[in-house]
């Protein structure tokens, strides 16, 4: 938000907003200065503070965070609680009276829903997460059917608003929210925001895929404080995350190589990441070699702009008809939803080619 307000404003440059690429102009996709924002929030700190905590930490300058007050003064009045209520089926109908509240209140053509909220643990599996009828009858009753993220997604599906979701948590990625979206003509997309080392995993792999380097391990370190880094302190939701970080080797160089991805709380770096990457390869006649690179990043400056991206992706998406998974926005993910490529160079071929096609679409209509 902090972002949006000031290159509005005029204060700061869209750096690392990928749509801002002359390659991918569009009359489909609706400007920064279009974006309305609102959401449902765990945390009571009011916005302000929360600019100036990033202020405190070097995470954005602390004249735009001065800068913007008065405007996250504005958007904190469409920031609600998490309602709570006696079953599932009423939080998220609950939810939806609020996101189309706030459609109505701005006037709005489309309402997009991302999460960007905490890892979460891999669901125990449910029969009525196969199919919709079911789900809507299980959600009447007393126990918790859909993890937070889930519930989400069906509250916003359910309300007419296209999912996105930004975190390896569940999401819409059950066939019977597949079904809601589809049958409601919605589009949605995911998972888990490429924004560091798996980012460079997109780009290397390939390298030694394209070459004929047979890599026989991949280790990687990460090392990060913030929310995120204490939220997978829990042993569960750092296991759903190494595997959505893994996913992208398998992918891209067809076999899997020895070696993990670690991720460590260390409180002291606050919202600043360091991976430590260790590759081993083989080469011609045996010959055996290694790369090791080291990656320091800060994943809210690094996030932020991509979810403006998304948010304005989807709209377009959603404004040229497009229904269910949204396999082009793989660019942006560790972990993509459908049978797509994990090489960052094909990926963005296929955003160029899907961001074209909503000129096109959004004529028609």
């Amino acid at each position: 938000m902090i972002g949006a307000l000031a290159v509005r404003a005029g204060l700061a440059e869209p750096t690392g907003c990928v749509l801002e690429s002359p390659e991918l102009h569009s009359d489909a996709l609706p400007g920064i200065d279009e974006l309305v924002f609102g959401g449902h929030d765990i945390s009571s700190i009011p916005l302000g503070k929360k600019a100036a905590a990033l202020a405190e930490a070097g995470i954005v300058p602390a004249r735009l965070a001065a800068a913007v007050q008065d405007a996250l003064l504005e958007i904190e009045q469409d920031v609600r609680p998490l309602p709570v209520r006696d079953t599932q089926a009423e939080i998220a109908e609950a939810v939806g009276a609020d996101l189309d509240g706030f459609r109505r209140r701005h006037h709005l053509d489309r309402v997009i829903v991302i999460n960007v909220s905490t890892t979460e643990p891999a669901p125990r599996p449910h029969p009525a997460h196969a199919d919709l009828d079911a789900l809507r009858a299980a959600l009447d009753g007393p126990d918790p059917v859909l993890p937070p993220s889930a519930l989400a997604a069906y509250a916003a599906l359910s309300a007419g608003c296209p999912y996105v979701d930004f975190t390896p948590s569940t999401g819409a990625r059950l066939p019977a929210l597949d079904a809601l979206a589809r049958g409601q003509g919605l589009p949605y997309g995911g998972h888990d925001g490429k924004t560091g080392e798996t980012l460079v995993k997109s780009v290397l792999a390939p390298m030694f895929a394209l070459r004929n380097l047979k890599v026989r391990t991949w280790s990687g370190t990460n090392l990060l404080g913030g929310g995120d880094g204490a939220n997978l302190a829990d042993p569960a939701a750092n296991a759903a995350k190494s595997a959505s970080k893994q996913r992208v080797l398998h992918e891209t160089l067809g076999y899997t190589p020895q070696g993990d991805t670690r991720i460590d709380f260390v409180e002291d770096l606050d919202d600043f990441k360091t991976a430590w990457d260790l590759i081993t390869f083989e080469g011609f006649l045996g010959t055996r070699m290694r790369m090791e690179f080291t990656w320091h990043g800060c994943d809210s400056a690094l996030a932020a702009p991509l979810v403006l991206d998304l948010a304005r992706l989807t709209a377009a998406a959603h404004g040229a008809g497009r229904t269910g998974p949204l396999t082009e926005l793989a660019f942006f993910f560790k972990d993509p939803l459908g049978q797509v490529p994990h090489a960052l160079a094909d990926q963005w071929q296929a955003l160029r080619d899907a961001v074209a096609a909503f000129d096109v679409r959004n004529t028609r209509r």
